[in-house]
Protein backbone atom coordinates (compact mmCIF):
# COMPACT_ATOMS: atom_id res chain seq x y z
CA UNK A 1 0.00 0.00 0.00
CA UNK A 2 1.50 2.89 -1.27
CA UNK A 3 1.52 6.09 1.32
CA UNK A 4 1.45 9.72 0.45
CA UNK A 5 2.73 12.89 1.25
CA UNK A 6 1.27 16.03 0.26
CA UNK A 7 3.58 19.09 0.60
CA UNK A 8 2.31 22.44 0.06
CA UNK A 9 3.03 26.27 0.10
CA UNK A 10 2.44 29.35 1.79
CA UNK A 11 3.16 32.96 2.59
CA UNK A 12 4.93 33.38 -0.66
CA UNK A 13 6.07 31.39 -3.98
CA UNK A 14 9.64 30.80 -4.34
CA UNK A 15 10.33 29.22 -1.37
CA UNK A 16 12.42 26.40 -2.81
CA UNK A 17 9.08 24.52 -2.13
CA UNK A 18 10.29 21.50 -4.84
CA UNK A 19 13.65 21.57 -2.95
CA UNK A 20 12.05 20.38 0.34
CA UNK A 21 9.96 17.55 -1.65
CA UNK A 22 13.11 16.20 -3.22
CA UNK A 23 14.59 16.20 -0.29
CA UNK A 24 12.06 14.15 1.63
CA UNK A 25 12.21 11.96 -1.58
CA UNK A 26 16.15 11.60 -0.83
CA UNK A 27 15.70 11.34 3.19
CA UNK A 28 13.24 7.94 2.50
CA UNK A 29 15.36 6.62 -0.56
CA UNK A 30 18.22 6.51 1.77
CA UNK A 31 16.30 4.38 4.32
CA UNK A 32 14.92 2.21 0.86
CA UNK A 33 12.10 3.30 0.35
CA UNK A 34 11.12 3.35 -2.97
CA UNK A 35 9.30 7.12 -4.32
CA UNK A 36 8.19 8.71 -6.84
CA UNK A 37 6.62 12.59 -7.40
CA UNK A 38 3.94 14.29 -8.68
CA UNK A 39 3.05 18.47 -9.32
CA UNK A 40 -0.36 19.59 -9.27
CA UNK A 41 -0.38 22.92 -10.85
CA UNK A 42 -3.13 25.10 -10.68
CA UNK A 43 -2.80 27.03 -14.25
CA UNK A 44 -4.95 26.39 -16.66
CA UNK A 45 -2.84 25.24 -19.63
CA UNK A 46 -2.72 21.79 -20.60
CA UNK A 47 0.55 21.14 -20.15
CA UNK A 48 3.82 23.93 -19.86
CA UNK A 49 4.82 23.54 -23.28
CA UNK A 50 2.71 26.37 -24.81
CA UNK A 51 4.37 29.41 -21.89
CA UNK A 52 6.90 32.00 -22.23
CA UNK A 53 9.97 30.87 -19.71
CA UNK A 54 9.91 34.51 -18.11
CA UNK A 55 6.13 33.45 -17.00
CA UNK A 56 7.19 29.97 -15.66
CA UNK A 57 10.53 28.89 -15.88
CA UNK A 58 12.11 26.56 -18.36
CA UNK A 59 10.16 23.75 -20.02
CA UNK A 60 11.44 20.09 -18.68
CA UNK A 61 10.67 17.43 -21.25
CA UNK A 62 10.71 14.18 -20.10
CA UNK A 63 11.42 10.92 -21.76
CA UNK A 64 7.65 10.08 -23.20
CA UNK A 65 7.95 13.60 -24.80
CA UNK A 66 5.48 15.16 -22.07
CA UNK A 67 6.85 18.76 -21.90
CA UNK A 68 6.32 19.50 -17.62
CA UNK A 69 7.06 22.02 -15.03
CA UNK A 70 10.30 22.81 -14.17
CA UNK A 71 9.82 20.86 -10.39
CA UNK A 72 9.97 17.40 -12.53
CA UNK A 73 13.55 18.11 -13.49
CA UNK A 74 14.16 18.96 -9.92
CA UNK A 75 12.88 15.34 -9.09
CA UNK A 76 14.73 13.47 -11.56
CA UNK A 77 17.74 15.10 -10.76
CA UNK A 78 17.39 14.35 -6.73
CA UNK A 79 16.03 11.11 -6.78
CA UNK A 80 17.33 9.55 -9.97
CA UNK A 81 13.74 8.16 -11.26
CA UNK A 82 12.37 8.88 -14.95
CA UNK A 83 9.10 10.38 -14.69
CA UNK A 84 5.74 9.93 -17.33
CA UNK A 85 2.98 12.62 -18.32
CA UNK A 86 0.97 11.04 -15.28
CA UNK A 87 3.59 12.71 -12.90
CA UNK A 88 1.97 16.16 -13.81
CA UNK A 89 -1.55 17.24 -12.89
CA UNK A 90 -3.03 20.26 -14.16
CA UNK A 91 -6.20 22.05 -14.14
CA UNK A 92 -6.02 22.39 -17.85
CA UNK A 93 -5.43 18.45 -18.31
CA UNK A 94 -8.84 17.78 -15.54
CA UNK A 95 -11.11 20.46 -16.87
CA UNK A 96 -10.42 19.32 -20.03
CA UNK A 97 -10.95 15.92 -19.22
CA UNK A 98 -14.07 16.55 -17.42
CA UNK A 99 -15.84 18.60 -20.16
CA UNK A 100 -15.11 16.02 -22.64
CA UNK A 101 -16.81 13.69 -20.35
CA UNK A 102 -19.62 16.06 -19.94
CA UNK A 103 -19.82 16.90 -23.44
CA UNK A 104 -19.83 12.64 -24.11
CA UNK A 105 -22.94 12.66 -21.66
CA UNK A 106 -20.50 10.67 -19.29
CA UNK A 107 -22.36 12.17 -16.37
CA UNK A 108 -25.65 10.95 -16.87
CA UNK A 109 -27.11 14.45 -16.62
CA UNK A 110 -25.76 15.21 -13.39
CA UNK A 111 -25.11 19.00 -12.67
CA UNK A 112 -21.11 19.13 -12.74
CA UNK A 113 -19.48 20.55 -10.02
CA UNK A 114 -15.42 21.23 -8.59
CA UNK A 115 -16.74 19.07 -5.87
CA UNK A 116 -16.99 15.78 -6.47
CA UNK A 117 -16.40 15.96 -10.06
CA UNK A 118 -12.96 17.97 -10.27
CA UNK A 119 -11.84 16.63 -7.10
CA UNK A 120 -12.39 12.83 -8.29
CA UNK A 121 -10.57 13.28 -11.24
CA UNK A 122 -7.58 14.75 -9.32
CA UNK A 123 -7.52 12.19 -6.72
CA UNK A 124 -8.28 9.17 -9.49
CA UNK A 125 -4.93 10.82 -11.19
CA UNK A 126 -3.00 10.61 -8.31
CA UNK A 127 -3.82 7.02 -7.29
CA UNK A 128 -3.07 6.57 -10.74
CA UNK A 129 0.78 7.18 -10.04
CA UNK A 130 0.48 5.16 -6.86
CA UNK A 131 -0.63 2.12 -8.70
CA UNK A 132 0.87 2.37 -12.08
CA UNK A 133 4.72 3.21 -9.94
CA UNK A 134 3.93 0.66 -6.94
CA UNK A 135 6.07 2.97 -4.70
CA UNK A 136 6.74 2.96 -0.72
CA UNK A 137 5.69 6.54 -0.73
CA UNK A 138 4.08 9.25 -3.07
CA UNK A 139 5.30 13.22 -2.84
CA UNK A 140 2.42 15.26 -3.72
CA UNK A 141 3.51 18.63 -4.48
CA UNK A 142 0.89 21.77 -4.97
CA UNK A 143 1.63 24.43 -7.07
CA UNK A 144 1.27 27.98 -6.27
CA UNK A 145 0.73 29.44 -2.22
CA UNK A 146 -2.27 28.14 -0.03
CA UNK A 147 -4.98 30.85 -0.30
CA UNK A 148 -4.48 31.14 -4.44
CA UNK A 149 -8.01 30.94 -5.56
CA UNK A 150 -7.42 27.98 -8.41
CA UNK A 151 -5.13 25.69 -5.96
CA UNK A 152 -8.29 25.36 -3.55
CA UNK A 153 -9.51 22.45 -5.93
CA UNK A 154 -6.34 20.32 -5.49
CA UNK A 155 -6.68 21.17 -1.85
CA UNK A 156 -9.89 20.20 -1.09
CA UNK A 157 -8.72 16.46 -2.78
CA UNK A 158 -5.96 16.69 -0.62
CA UNK A 159 -8.42 16.83 1.83
CA UNK A 160 -10.32 14.60 0.91
CA UNK A 161 -7.38 11.90 0.30
CA UNK A 162 -6.44 12.18 4.19
CA UNK A 163 -9.96 11.20 5.28
CA UNK A 164 -10.02 8.61 2.55
CA UNK A 165 -6.76 7.05 3.61
CA UNK A 166 -6.30 5.08 6.48
CA UNK A 167 -5.10 6.37 9.42
CA UNK A 168 -1.37 7.41 9.71
CA UNK A 169 -0.70 6.52 5.56
CA UNK A 170 -0.89 10.36 4.69
CA UNK A 171 1.21 13.44 6.03
CA UNK A 172 1.36 16.74 5.15
CA UNK A 173 4.13 19.34 4.97
CA UNK A 174 3.72 22.99 5.32
CA UNK A 175 6.43 25.02 3.45
CA UNK A 176 6.68 28.69 4.93
CA UNK A 177 8.62 31.84 5.53
CA UNK A 178 9.94 33.26 8.07
CA UNK A 179 11.29 36.74 7.37
CA UNK A 180 13.73 38.61 8.91
CA UNK A 181 12.77 42.28 8.77
CA UNK A 182 16.35 44.77 8.71
CA UNK A 183 14.74 46.97 11.57
CA UNK A 184 14.13 44.49 14.33
CA UNK A 185 16.55 42.47 13.35
CA UNK A 186 14.92 38.40 14.66
CA UNK A 187 12.87 35.89 12.95
CA UNK A 188 9.34 36.97 12.43
CA UNK A 189 6.48 34.30 12.58
CA UNK A 190 3.60 35.61 12.36
CA UNK A 191 3.05 34.95 8.25
CA UNK A 192 3.48 31.34 9.35
CA UNK A 193 1.22 31.43 12.05
CA UNK A 194 -1.43 33.40 9.37
CA UNK A 195 -0.47 30.92 6.65
CA UNK A 196 -1.43 27.45 8.82
CA UNK A 197 -4.28 29.72 9.76
CA UNK A 198 -5.45 29.66 6.14
CA UNK A 199 -4.43 26.12 5.69
CA UNK A 200 -6.76 24.98 8.44
CA UNK A 201 -9.57 27.01 7.83
CA UNK A 202 -9.99 24.63 4.49
CA UNK A 203 -9.69 21.68 6.76
CA UNK A 204 -5.97 20.58 5.89
CA UNK A 205 -3.72 20.71 9.65
CA UNK A 206 0.34 20.57 8.55
CA UNK A 207 1.80 17.45 10.65
CA UNK A 208 5.58 19.12 9.52
CA UNK A 209 6.32 22.19 9.08
CA UNK A 210 9.44 23.36 7.34
CA UNK A 211 10.88 27.26 7.55
CA UNK A 212 12.58 28.56 4.99
CA UNK A 213 14.86 31.05 7.11
CA UNK A 214 17.70 32.73 4.99
CA UNK A 215 18.66 34.49 7.79
CA UNK A 216 20.06 31.10 9.51
CA UNK A 217 18.44 28.01 10.87
CA UNK A 218 15.67 29.06 13.61
CA UNK A 219 15.78 29.28 17.32
CA UNK A 220 14.05 27.07 20.08
CA UNK A 221 12.39 30.17 20.73
CA UNK A 222 11.02 30.32 17.38
CA UNK A 223 10.01 26.65 17.05
CA UNK A 224 8.25 26.44 20.36
CA UNK A 225 6.46 29.48 19.14
CA UNK A 226 5.19 28.21 15.65
CA UNK A 227 4.60 24.46 17.21
CA UNK A 228 1.95 26.22 19.35
CA UNK A 229 0.39 28.31 17.28
CA UNK A 230 0.29 25.89 14.42
CA UNK A 231 -1.11 23.08 16.40
CA UNK A 232 2.75 20.68 15.45
CA UNK A 233 5.10 19.67 18.12
CA UNK A 234 8.10 21.35 18.20
CA UNK A 235 10.42 18.21 16.65
CA UNK A 236 8.21 18.77 13.53
CA UNK A 237 9.54 22.25 12.91
CA UNK A 238 12.43 22.39 10.86
CA UNK A 239 14.66 25.22 9.11
CA UNK A 240 15.20 25.23 5.22
CA UNK A 241 18.34 26.91 5.34
CA UNK A 242 20.46 28.43 1.89
CA UNK A 243 22.63 26.16 0.88
CA UNK A 244 25.23 25.49 -1.56
CA UNK A 245 25.16 23.38 -3.35
CA UNK A 246 21.64 22.30 -3.46
CA UNK A 247 22.49 18.77 -3.22
CA UNK A 248 23.18 19.47 0.30
CA UNK A 249 19.96 20.44 1.67
CA UNK A 250 18.58 16.90 2.06
CA UNK A 251 21.30 16.24 4.75
CA UNK A 252 20.64 19.59 6.68
CA UNK A 253 17.11 18.01 7.21
CA UNK A 254 18.39 15.05 8.21
CA UNK A 255 20.90 16.46 10.51
CA UNK A 256 17.19 18.20 11.80
CA UNK A 257 16.12 14.57 12.57
CA UNK A 258 13.64 14.99 9.67
CA UNK A 259 14.01 11.62 7.88
CA UNK A 260 13.32 9.65 11.53
CA UNK A 261 10.11 11.82 12.30
CA UNK A 262 8.85 11.08 8.66
CA UNK A 263 9.03 7.11 9.10
CA UNK A 264 7.61 7.59 12.45
CA UNK A 265 4.59 9.73 11.41
CA UNK A 266 3.72 7.45 8.47
CA UNK A 267 4.61 4.11 10.64
CA UNK A 268 7.36 3.02 8.21
CA UNK A 269 10.26 0.09 9.23
CA UNK A 270 12.62 2.23 10.99
CA UNK A 271 15.89 1.90 8.87
CA UNK A 272 19.18 3.60 9.29
CA UNK A 273 19.89 6.12 6.67
CA UNK A 274 23.26 5.06 4.12
CA UNK A 275 24.54 8.23 2.96
CA UNK A 276 27.68 7.89 2.18
CA UNK A 277 28.00 8.09 -1.60
CA UNK A 278 25.32 11.17 -1.57
CA UNK A 279 28.28 12.70 0.87
CA UNK A 280 30.61 12.45 -1.85
CA UNK A 281 28.85 13.40 -3.96
CA UNK A 282 28.48 16.94 -2.58
CA UNK A 283 31.86 16.86 -1.55
CA UNK A 284 33.03 17.19 -5.62
CA UNK A 285 30.73 20.12 -5.40
CA UNK A 286 32.74 21.95 -2.18
CA UNK A 287 36.03 20.99 -3.56
CA UNK A 288 36.82 22.53 -6.60
CA UNK A 289 40.11 23.11 -7.32
CA UNK A 290 39.76 25.28 -10.19
CA UNK A 291 37.00 27.67 -11.68
CA UNK A 292 35.75 27.98 -15.14
CA UNK A 293 34.36 31.04 -16.47
CA UNK A 294 31.22 30.22 -18.64
CA UNK A 295 28.97 32.76 -20.55
CA UNK A 296 25.63 31.56 -21.54
CA UNK A 297 24.27 33.98 -24.61
CA UNK A 298 20.62 33.33 -24.71
CA UNK A 299 17.15 35.45 -24.90
CA UNK A 300 15.95 35.09 -21.62
CA UNK A 301 19.44 35.94 -19.59
CA UNK A 302 17.46 37.64 -17.09
CA UNK A 303 15.71 35.06 -15.03
CA UNK A 304 18.12 31.91 -14.03
CA UNK A 305 15.01 29.87 -13.92
CA UNK A 306 14.74 29.93 -17.90
CA UNK A 307 17.68 27.83 -18.04
CA UNK A 308 17.84 25.72 -14.81
CA UNK A 309 18.83 22.31 -16.46
CA UNK A 310 21.31 24.11 -18.45
CA UNK A 311 23.08 25.22 -14.95
CA UNK A 312 22.57 22.42 -13.27
CA UNK A 313 24.54 20.41 -16.31
CA UNK A 314 27.28 22.59 -16.30
CA UNK A 315 27.76 22.36 -12.66
CA UNK A 316 26.98 19.04 -12.56
CA UNK A 317 30.09 18.78 -15.42
CA UNK A 318 32.32 20.87 -13.80
CA UNK A 319 32.31 18.87 -10.24
CA UNK A 320 33.01 15.44 -12.09
CA UNK A 321 36.09 17.96 -13.63
CA UNK A 322 37.22 19.20 -10.37
CA UNK A 323 36.11 22.44 -11.07
CA UNK A 324 33.65 24.64 -10.27
CA UNK A 325 31.18 26.48 -13.39
CA UNK A 326 31.02 30.35 -12.93
CA UNK A 327 28.16 30.83 -15.25
CA UNK A 328 27.37 34.55 -16.57
CA UNK A 329 24.27 35.04 -18.16
CA UNK A 330 24.52 37.36 -21.13
CA UNK A 331 21.34 38.64 -23.33
CA UNK A 332 22.54 38.38 -26.77
CA UNK A 333 20.45 41.53 -28.41
CA UNK A 334 23.66 43.29 -26.23
CA UNK A 335 25.65 42.11 -29.60
CA UNK A 336 23.13 42.88 -32.20
CA UNK A 337 23.26 46.98 -30.52
CA UNK A 338 26.62 46.78 -29.96
CA UNK A 339 28.77 43.87 -32.20
CA UNK A 340 32.23 45.12 -30.91
CA UNK A 341 30.58 44.11 -27.32
CA UNK A 342 30.78 40.43 -28.73
CA UNK A 343 34.37 41.00 -27.22
CA UNK A 344 33.31 40.47 -23.61
CA UNK A 345 33.75 36.67 -24.54
CA UNK A 346 37.07 36.59 -24.69
CA UNK A 347 36.88 37.26 -21.23
CA UNK A 348 35.68 33.85 -20.62
CA UNK A 349 36.54 29.86 -20.90
CA UNK A 350 33.68 28.74 -22.58
CA UNK A 351 30.85 29.91 -24.09
CA UNK A 352 27.47 28.15 -24.15
CA UNK A 353 24.26 28.94 -26.78
CA UNK A 354 20.84 27.30 -25.26
CA UNK A 355 17.85 26.72 -26.91
CA UNK A 356 15.35 28.69 -27.76
CA UNK A 357 12.20 29.93 -30.18
CA UNK A 358 11.85 33.10 -32.26
CA UNK A 359 13.61 35.77 -34.31
CA UNK A 360 14.53 38.26 -30.69
CA UNK A 361 18.34 37.73 -29.89
CA UNK A 362 19.38 35.45 -33.11
CA UNK A 363 21.67 37.42 -34.63
CA UNK A 364 23.55 38.06 -32.03
CA UNK A 365 23.54 34.72 -31.08
CA UNK A 366 25.45 34.23 -34.33
CA UNK A 367 28.14 36.77 -33.54
CA UNK A 368 28.79 34.71 -30.57
CA UNK A 369 29.03 31.68 -32.42
CA UNK A 370 31.46 32.98 -35.18
CA UNK A 371 33.20 34.51 -32.35
CA UNK A 372 34.27 31.45 -30.78
CA UNK A 373 34.70 29.65 -33.84
CA UNK A 374 37.30 31.73 -35.18
CA UNK A 375 39.17 32.53 -31.93
CA UNK A 376 38.94 28.76 -31.02
CA UNK A 377 37.23 29.47 -27.39
CA UNK A 378 35.08 25.95 -26.22
CA UNK A 379 31.84 26.18 -27.93
CA UNK A 380 28.62 24.11 -27.04
CA UNK A 381 25.45 24.67 -28.96
CA UNK A 382 21.83 23.39 -27.51
CA UNK A 383 18.87 22.72 -30.12
CA UNK A 384 18.87 26.06 -31.31
CA UNK A 385 22.13 26.90 -30.65
CA UNK A 386 23.22 23.92 -33.24
CA UNK A 387 20.86 25.34 -36.08
CA UNK A 388 22.25 29.02 -35.79
CA UNK A 389 25.84 27.21 -36.29
CA UNK A 390 24.77 26.04 -39.12
CA UNK A 391 23.56 29.49 -40.94
CA UNK A 392 26.71 31.27 -39.12
CA UNK A 393 28.91 28.24 -40.63
CA UNK A 394 27.13 28.73 -43.96
CA UNK A 395 26.95 32.70 -43.97
CA UNK A 396 30.79 32.80 -43.04
CA UNK A 397 32.40 29.36 -44.23
CA UNK A 398 30.06 28.15 -47.63
CA UNK A 399 29.43 32.38 -48.20
CA UNK A 400 25.89 31.98 -48.51
CA UNK A 401 24.59 35.29 -48.20
CA UNK A 402 21.31 35.77 -46.29
CA UNK A 403 21.63 31.82 -45.00
CA UNK A 404 19.22 31.70 -42.08
CA UNK A 405 16.56 29.46 -41.09
CA UNK A 406 12.77 29.50 -41.89
CA UNK A 407 12.14 30.53 -38.84
CA UNK A 408 13.25 33.76 -38.88
CA UNK A 409 13.47 34.42 -42.25
CA UNK A 410 10.65 32.20 -44.70
CA UNK A 411 12.06 33.79 -47.71
CA UNK A 412 15.68 33.43 -47.16
CA UNK A 413 17.48 32.45 -50.34
CA UNK A 414 19.47 29.73 -48.37
CA UNK A 415 17.39 27.51 -46.21
CA UNK A 416 19.99 25.44 -44.47
CA UNK A 417 17.49 25.10 -41.23
CA UNK A 418 13.96 24.44 -42.25
CA UNK A 419 10.99 22.88 -40.80
CA UNK A 420 10.58 19.36 -40.34
CA UNK A 421 8.41 17.76 -43.09
CA UNK A 422 6.07 16.54 -40.50
CA UNK A 423 5.50 19.70 -38.92
CA UNK A 424 3.81 21.64 -42.22
CA UNK A 425 0.59 22.47 -41.89
CA UNK A 426 0.04 21.39 -37.96
CA UNK A 427 -1.83 24.42 -36.34
CA UNK A 428 -2.01 22.99 -32.76
CA UNK A 429 0.83 24.07 -30.99
CA UNK A 430 1.15 22.35 -27.76
CA UNK A 431 2.57 19.27 -27.95
CA UNK A 432 3.58 18.92 -31.53
CA UNK A 433 7.38 19.21 -31.41
CA UNK A 434 9.29 16.50 -31.96
CA UNK A 435 9.66 15.38 -28.71
CA UNK A 436 10.91 13.19 -25.92
CA UNK A 437 13.92 10.50 -25.87
CA UNK A 438 14.51 9.28 -29.33
CA UNK A 439 17.82 7.21 -30.31
CA UNK A 440 20.80 8.67 -32.11
CA UNK A 441 23.63 7.04 -33.80
CA UNK A 442 27.13 8.06 -33.38
CA UNK A 443 30.05 8.09 -35.77
CA UNK A 444 32.78 6.00 -34.41
CA UNK A 445 36.08 8.43 -34.06
CA UNK A 446 34.30 11.33 -33.42
CA UNK A 447 34.17 13.67 -30.38
CA UNK A 448 31.32 12.22 -29.59
CA UNK A 449 31.90 8.83 -29.88
CA UNK A 450 34.29 9.49 -27.48
CA UNK A 451 32.01 11.49 -24.61
CA UNK A 452 29.38 8.69 -25.00
CA UNK A 453 31.59 5.63 -25.34
CA UNK A 454 28.51 3.99 -27.68
CA UNK A 455 27.68 4.20 -30.70
CA UNK A 456 23.58 4.29 -30.10
CA UNK A 457 22.27 6.90 -27.67
CA UNK A 458 18.94 7.87 -26.20
CA UNK A 459 18.01 11.99 -25.49
CA UNK A 460 15.72 13.94 -24.97
CA UNK A 461 14.40 16.21 -28.04
CA UNK A 462 12.25 19.52 -28.82
CA UNK A 463 12.38 21.19 -31.73
CA UNK A 464 10.36 21.68 -34.81
CA UNK A 465 13.39 22.82 -37.04
CA UNK A 466 16.12 21.04 -38.09
CA UNK A 467 19.48 20.43 -40.79
CA UNK A 468 18.35 20.79 -44.48
CA UNK A 469 19.70 17.31 -46.19
CA UNK A 470 20.40 20.20 -49.01
CA UNK A 471 22.98 21.59 -47.52
CA UNK A 472 24.47 18.41 -45.82
CA UNK A 473 27.27 17.85 -48.73
CA UNK A 474 28.10 21.61 -48.48
CA UNK A 475 28.28 22.08 -44.89
CA UNK A 476 30.84 18.30 -44.79
CA UNK A 477 32.69 20.31 -47.22
CA UNK A 478 33.68 22.65 -45.17
CA UNK A 479 34.44 21.04 -42.49
CA UNK A 480 31.62 20.12 -40.81
CA UNK A 481 31.24 16.70 -39.28
CA UNK A 482 28.08 14.72 -38.95
CA UNK A 483 28.79 13.19 -35.68
CA UNK A 484 25.25 12.17 -34.53
CA UNK A 485 22.52 11.23 -37.21
CA UNK A 486 18.79 9.85 -36.41
CA UNK A 487 18.71 5.88 -36.95
CA UNK A 488 17.44 6.72 -40.46
CA UNK A 489 19.89 8.85 -41.34
CA UNK A 490 17.24 11.41 -42.33
CA UNK A 491 18.30 14.19 -39.50
CA UNK A 492 21.28 15.37 -38.23
CA UNK A 493 21.35 15.00 -34.60
CA UNK A 494 25.27 15.95 -33.69
CA UNK A 495 27.87 18.27 -35.70
CA UNK A 496 31.22 19.11 -34.53
CA UNK A 497 34.38 21.20 -36.08
CA UNK A 498 37.25 18.78 -35.58
CA UNK A 499 39.98 21.41 -36.27
CA UNK A 500 38.60 23.42 -32.96
CA UNK A 501 39.70 22.67 -29.41
CA UNK A 502 36.00 21.88 -28.43
CA UNK A 503 33.06 23.05 -31.33
CA UNK A 504 30.28 20.89 -30.82
CA UNK A 505 26.22 21.31 -30.84
CA UNK A 506 23.69 18.57 -30.50
CA UNK A 507 20.13 18.89 -32.06
CA UNK A 508 18.87 17.17 -28.87
CA UNK A 509 18.80 18.69 -25.12
CA UNK A 510 21.54 16.49 -22.95
CA UNK A 511 20.69 18.64 -19.92
CA UNK A 512 17.68 16.81 -19.61
CA UNK A 513 19.32 13.82 -18.92
CA UNK A 514 22.26 15.26 -16.46
CA UNK A 515 22.40 13.94 -13.08
CA UNK A 516 24.88 15.52 -10.38
CA UNK A 517 26.71 11.74 -9.80
CA UNK A 518 26.55 11.34 -13.59
CA UNK A 519 27.24 14.41 -15.75
CA UNK A 520 25.89 14.62 -19.28
CA UNK A 521 28.53 13.97 -22.45
CA UNK A 522 28.58 17.10 -23.93
CA UNK A 523 28.20 19.07 -21.19
CA UNK A 524 31.24 17.16 -19.55
CA UNK A 525 33.56 17.70 -22.74
CA UNK A 526 32.52 21.49 -22.74
CA UNK A 527 33.64 21.84 -19.45
CA UNK A 528 36.67 19.79 -19.72
CA UNK A 529 37.68 21.72 -22.76
CA UNK A 530 36.98 24.81 -21.41
CA UNK A 531 39.71 24.25 -18.02
CA UNK A 532 41.81 22.86 -20.83
CA UNK A 533 41.54 26.40 -22.43
CA UNK A 534 41.46 28.18 -18.83
CA UNK A 535 44.81 26.78 -18.15
CA UNK A 536 46.65 27.05 -21.48
CA UNK A 537 45.51 30.52 -21.48
CA UNK A 538 47.38 30.48 -17.69
CA UNK A 539 50.83 29.34 -18.75
CA UNK A 540 50.90 31.73 -21.75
Amino acid sequence: MTKYIFITGGVMSGLGKGMVTCSIGKMLQSRGFTVSAVKCDPYLNVDAGTMNPYIHGEVFVLDDGYEADMDLGAYERFLGIELTRLNNITSGQVYQDIIRRERQGGYLGRCVQIIPHVTDEIKRRIRLVASKTGVDVLLIESGGTVGDIEGLPFLEAFRQMRLEERRGDTLLVHVTLVPVLDAVGEPKTKPTQHSVKELRSIGLQPDIIVARCEAGPLQREQREKIALYCNVEERAVFSSINVNPIYKLPLVLEEQGMGDLLCEYLGLIRRNAEWSEWRRMVERFETPKETVRIAMCGKYAGLADCYVSVNEALRHAAAASGCRAEISWIEAELFEEDPSRVEILSDYDGVLVPGGFGERGTEGKIRAIEYCRTRDIPFLGICYGLQLSIVEISRHLLNLQGAHTTECDPKTPHPVIDLLPEQKGLTDMGGTMRLGSLPVKIKPGTIAHRLYGSELIHERHRHRWEVNPAYWEMLEEAGVVFSGWSPDGKRVEIIELPRNLFFMATQFHPEFKSRPWSPSPPYYGFVKASLENKLKERKR
